[in-house]
């Protein structure tokens, strides 16, 4: 516990109140315990003591934690008339914390007491202990893991006893060793162990709240022997040694000397200085030879190597690995393929251009420093003249006349590669069919052929940009040996947006056939600009537009659409998809005197660009033109008006149902005309002479009823004209007056007109036509004709001639009843008629 003496609230600086009669003796805190478990409860207690004559009778004791008032505590005044404040804290969660008891003095808080209170953790058990023996420094070396942090302090003892048998029985005690402060390990110095003999060694933790002790070890010193790693070096260079083979290194070490007298292995890493190569392991190596040759490396490659070793057979630890050494393996020769491929210039035949690629045929190839292409000439027996030494893959020379192939090789420090024979030599094999190209993404395109009979043994492709940026120096090419392929994916140097042109060339044994060529886009691209609009008429509400359509360019997908995109004054805005073949469009609906922007887009299916815009304003109307508008509105409305009226009066099936025809009061009676008591005898007419009539009277003709008299003989009728017979009466005229009149509202009597004459006036009669116009008998026209009615015939003088009678007239005006201007007649001055 730490006291302090009067203070003021802030921790940062304690000011000491010297005051009359100073309060530092005044007040005394006790606590139940200073040290306990985080989270476990604390109890303290403050007594003012009754001397303090300057404070309040009654003083009011405060408590703070911290920065922190506490409350909830109980004060009473003692027997001996002391004040004590009583406080339990139920939860102490901080590790360390300073707890006050305070008074109100003035206008500040003093303190008459304080305490210090920690909280923390009991040790954990140390555990994984472990010691090896150093011989460097002849000490035993022992480590160990602590455990959580306690957060309280705690030391750390290593302890140890000599013991003869299992470490069961205990021996002399060994010295402690203290580590220092933050440190898990400790050393035991040799001069305190017994070698070959065991010892028990165990680890105590110990801090205010407990101690704790790791599990006991029990070893022999020697058995934990740490050795130091050897030293590797090169080995030195001798006449008599061999040469190293490809792919191996020669290596020594130089052993530990303290180590010398124990028996051990060693063991060998080693990996190649690249990023992200791993180390390979070899072991164990012979200890007595001091000197090894490490095989199955890489050729021409830069290893880092590390040697370490251990105690062996008996245990032991092993040592730490070695400082690094670094050496490079020897080469040799290149083991590859050389897949060839050859051009000729057009203006220049026998200027060749050579291309290659090297196969590795095993893992470890062989590194490549240049190739030579060489050829042998024929009376020259074992010269070799060589046409082009290069480190790249392409070669152009000059081939001589007499050449018909070279010799291809690659080489390095240890030799050179099987020599790869190309043969100049013409197309004479069949050529491929059906060759085509499709892009299959961005970055590949896919090339694809009809294999010719006989099959191929192969085939070389070749790809590179098209025109206008073709160019033979930056072509790509492989050989596909497969000769039974029918396409192959292009992946290399393939660049969106890029035209490129294929070749395929089918290998035959010692031939080829001819090449074929194909155009392809890796990826086609959206138009570059869309058409430009032009305004051709403009109206009110209209405006014509037209544009011309951008030409097909290379690499841009064909245009699938357009769309015409208007929006006027207000931000409101309209479409219109066209078709790719539009070559213009009226835009329709149009407010006039406003103003409109429109654009043209273009679309394919890589995408879309917009034209520019155009801005347009619509025409203003002027007030003469709507007064003509008007004027002609009006003018089509009066005549629409007029002929309408015209067709009503006109039209006799639209007159009557407006004005009906109402017929004459004084001729519409049967009764005027038809006597009361008839003749029962039956009418017989007179064949000659015309008896004067006085009266004829037409009605609409009534429907004709079959009446008894048709049953009479058709003879009276037989020498009568067909067109008289027609109107020949068939019925009893007297039968005619008594039957019921037509329900038709129009089979009242009607005037046609009138016969005027006398009896007995020897003057002719003279016919008078009436004005009616009711139609009379479906469309014959209400006079009768000459040819209808035969009887009236005017001579030349005006008067009125009966024919002459004959055989075939002898009834002639025995029907003449039923003629339709003959049924309404009423006769006067018949007698002389007879039986009429």
């Amino acid at each position: 516990m730490a006291r302090l003496g009067t203070c003021s609230l802030t921790w940062a600086a304690l000011i000491i109140l010297l005051l009359p009669g100073s309060l530092e003796e005044c007040g005394h805190i006790s606590v139940s315990a200073p040290i306990v478990h985080l989270g476990d409860p604390i109890t303290a207690s403050c007594i003012i003591k009754q001397n303090c004559s300057h404070l309040d009778p009654e003083p009011q004791i405060l408590w703070r934690l911290g920065a922190e008032l506490q409350p909830g505590g109980r004060q009473q005044r003692l027997s001996d008339g002391t004040q004590e404040s009583i406080i339990t804290l139920p939860h102490l969660n901080h590790t360390q914390a300073f707890l006050s008891c305070c008074l109100n003095w003035g206008n500040s808080l003093q303190i008459l007491d304080q305490v210090e209170l920690r909280a923390g953790y009991p040790p954990a058990i140390p555990h994984n202990l472990s010691c090896l023996m150093n011989l460097t420094t002849s000490s035993l070396i022992c480590q160990w893991e602590p455990g959580p942090e306690t957060h309280l302090p705690t030391s750390f003892t290593l302890k140890s006893f000599k013991s003869r048998g299992n470490c069961q029985t205990q021996g002399d005690s060994i010295l402690d060793c203290v580590p220092k402060d933050g440190q898990s390990h400790c050393s035991i110095p040799r001069r305190h162990l017994l070698l070959y003999q065991n010892m028990g060694i165990w680890v105590q933790a110990e801090n205010a709240l407990g101690t704790s002790m790791s599990p006991q070890l029990c070893l022999d010193p020697m058995d934990v022997v740490k050795l130091e790693p050897p030293m590797l070096r090169t080995m030195d260079p001798s006449p008599e040694a061999a040469p190293p083979q490809a792919g191996c290194l020669q290596l020594c070490w130089e052993p530990w000397q303290p180590g010398l007298h124990i028996n051990q292995k060693c063991e060998l890493r080693h990996k190649p200085q690249r990023a992200e190569a791993n180390w390979a392991l070899v072991g164990p190596l012979p200890l007595e030879a001091l000197q090894y040759e490490l095989c199955g490396l890489l050729p021409a490659t830069a290893y880092t190597l590390q040697i370490r070793c251990i105690r062996w057979p008996l245990p032991g630890h092993w040592s730490d690995w070695s400082p690094s050494l670094e050496l490079r393996t020897t080469e040799w020769a290149p083991t590859v393929r050389l897949d060839t491929w050859w051009r000729q210039r057009q203006l220049d035949p026998r200027t060749v251009q050579l291309f290659w690629k090297p196969v590795p045929l095993e893992e470890d190839s062989g590194r490549i420093q240049g190739y030579v292409v060489s050829w042998r000439p024929s009376g020259q027996a074992g010269a070799i003249l060589p046409l082009c030494n290069t480190t790249e893959l392409s070669c152009t020379f000059h081939l001589p006349s007499e050449a018909q192939e070279v010799a291809l090789v690659a080489y390095n420090s240890a030799g050179t590669s099987r020599p790869t024979p190309v043969v100049f030599s013409e197309s004479r094999g069949p050529a491929l069919t059906r060759l085509h190209a499709m892009a299959r993404d961005p970055h590949s395109l896919w090339v694809g052929w009809e294999p010719p009979s006989p099959w191929p043994q192969g085939y070389v492709i070749e790809w590179g940009l098209g025109p206008p940026s073709a160019s033979n120096s930056n072509k790509t090419w492989r050989m596909e040996q497969n000769g039974r392929a029918t396409g192959f994916l292009l992946k290399e140097n393939i660049r969106p947006f890029q035209l490129y042109e294929i070749t395929v060339t089918p290998l035959y044994q010692d031939t080829m056939g001819p090449s074929q060529h194909v155009y392809a886009y890796s990826q086609e691209m959206a138009p570059s600009h869309a058409p430009e609009l032009h305004l051709k008429h403009i109206g009110k509400t209209w405006a014509q537009l037209e544009w011309v359509p951008e030409p097909p360019e290379l690499g841009k997908s064909p245009l699938t659409h357009y769309t015409i995109f208007c929006t006027n004054a207000q931000n409101q805005s309209f479409s219109a998809i066209l078709n790719a073949s539009s070559r213009g469009f009226v835009l329709h609906g149009l407010e006039p005197a406003s103003l409109y922007h429109i654009h043209l887009m273009a679309a394919s299916q890589a995408g879309a660009t917009n034209s520019t815009v155009l801005t347009l304003m619509t025409l203003t109307p002027e007030g003469s033109e709507l007064h003509i508008i008007l004027g002609l509105f009006g003018l089509l409305l009066l005549l629409t008006c007029l002929c309408g009226t015209a067709w009503l009066c006109c039209s006799p099936n639209r007159k009557n149902p407006l004005w009906p025809s109402v017929p004459d009061p004084a001729h519409s009676s049967l009764g005027s005309w038809v006597p009361t008591v008839m003749e029962e005898d039956a009418f017989q007419l007179p064949g000659l002479g015309t008896p004067p009539i006085t009266k004829l009277t037409v009605l609409e003709e009534d429907e004709k009823k079959p009446v008894p008299w048709e049953s009479h003989n058709s003879s009276e009728t037989c020498g009568l004209p067909t067109l008289v017979q027609t109107y020949v009466l068939q019925g009893d005229p007297r039968a005619a007056s008594t039957q019921p009149q037509s329900q038709s509202g129009t089979s009242d009597q009607v005037l046609y007109g009138q016969l005027l004459g006398s009896p007995t006036s020897p003057g002719p009669g003279h016919y008078l036509r009436c004005d009616s116009t009711q139609p009379l008998l479906a469309g014959l026209t209400p006079s009768p004709k000459s040819y209808e009615n035969l009887w009236f015939q005017a001579s030349p003088l005006g008067t009125l001639v009966t024919p002459a009678p004959s055989q075939e007239d002898d009834c002639v005006f025995g029907p003449l009843l039923n003629f339709p201007l003959l049924q309404g007649i009423r006769v006067h001055g018949m007698e002389a008629l007879g039986s009429f």
